[in-house]
């Protein structure tokens, strides 16, 4: 049987959904419910063939036998960093509970959880849900899931509900650390198509489908970002204090870093586009070189084989103009010899006596010999 809290995570998860969904919600949370009294029941530290329950500090994880290591290393992560930057540290015991594949985490959640969501958090029971073994490569890793959901939890422990879905996706995500290089281009190509969103529309992102939400969460990151960035000394601790004092966070914001929430608006944008901006360019700039290369690389490719077509043609003409030109010069050269008749043949002068070794012998025009 549900306890109270359990009633009132139905409230907030079933908020605005149809009565059938309400319905799915309330056999989710009951099938998690027993899952957990069952893993419960397990004497600490111990492992069943069915089930393992491991405790360590504030928390308890609970998980079937084969996601026994997956147990202990989420056990040891949320141990090693169990404070939140602004927030006073919890004394409230967290149940972690490791869905063993990603249809029945949606079953224990009554469908409320998105197809490519890798987590969920009760923060009024102090209860995450995270996927086990089975998850594929797109739910990220699993330490980092569990600090975003914790973090949930330890934001909703001060402020309650006070804080909207963008400052509590936000803050999530600043303390897991979850801002890399992919969520940076992300952003980066996304301000090609549309200008920086304002709260209101980066609130209703989350409630689109993937891109839409991808977009909202990445957004939420830099506004709580730059929350943070204003008090380089305290961070966000004097907004919770005002924030959670008047119940309002603009007046929490005039208090605690003196500007009003027009300001901070045009504040954060401002920054977003300065910081975004060069990497904006790059990207449109290698966008826009891609659709040229979609569209005009086949157009060039054919073109060059064209054009080497015919430069193999002409050179195979020109080969053959000059073996041509070769052929009618050598002709050319021939003709132009002129051919020896008789009376053109140079007299023989007789060469020298073979018994003597002299040749004949000089005489002067009356033929008598000369001597020397």
């Amino acid at each position: 049987m549900c306890n109270a809290a359990d009633q009132r995570d139905e409230r907030r998860v079933t908020l605005g959904v149809t009565t059938t969904e309400r319905r799915a919600v309330r056999g989710g949370i009951r099938g998690l419910a027993l899952l957990v009294a069952l893993a419960v029941g397990l004497p600490r530290g111990t492992a069943a063939q069915s089930g393992v329950r491991l405790d360590g500090g504030r928390f308890t994880v609970v998980a079937e036998a084969g996601d026994a290591r997956l147990a202990r290393t989420l056990l040891a992560a949320a141990q090693a960093q169990d404070s939140f930057p602004g927030l006073p540290r919890s004394t409230q015991r967290v149940l972690i509970a490791i869905a063993p594949d990603a249809a029945r985490m949606r079953a224990w959640s009554g469908g409320a959880v998105p197809e490519w969501g890798a987590a969920f958090a009760l923060p009024e029971a102090h209860r995450v849900v995270v996927q086990g073994r089975a998850a594929g490569s797109d739910a990220g890793d699993p330490r980092v899931t569990l600090r975003h959901e914790l973090a949930h939890l330890a934001l909703h422990d001060m402020m309650g509900r006070l804080p909207p879905r963008w400052f509590d996706e936000g803050y999530a995500g600043v303390v897991a650390g979850e801002w890399d290089r992919e969520a940076a281009l992300e952003t980066a190509v996304g301000l090609i198509w549309r200008t920086v969103p304002t709260r209101d529309a980066i609130e209703a992102g989350f409630s689109g489908g993937g891109t839409s939400a991808a977009w909202s969460y990445a957004m939420a990151y830099r506004v709580v970002a730059e929350l943070e960035a204003l008090d380089p000394v305290h961070g966000l601790a004097h907004l919770f204090t005002e924030w959670r004092a008047s119940g309002s966070f603009d007046i929490g914001l005039r208090r605690a870093y003196g500007m009003t929430s027009e300001q901070f608006d045009a504040h954060w944008r401002g920054q977003t586009r300065r910081r975004y901006g060069a990497l904006s360019l790059i990207a449109a700039l290698s966008f826009v070189g891609g659709l040229f290369g979609v569209v005009l690389g086949p157009l060039f490719w054919v073109r060059r084989r064209r054009d080497q077509r015919r430069l193999a043609q002409l050179r195979a003409a020109d080969a053959i103009q000059e073996a041509r030109e070769a052929e009618a010069a050598m002709q050319a050269a021939l003709l132009a010899v002129p051919e020896q008749t008789p009376e053109q043949t140079p007299e023989q002068t007789p060469g020298p006596d073979p018994e003597t070794g002299m040749g004949p012998s000089s005489s002067d025009d009356s033929g008598s010999p000369k001597h020397l």
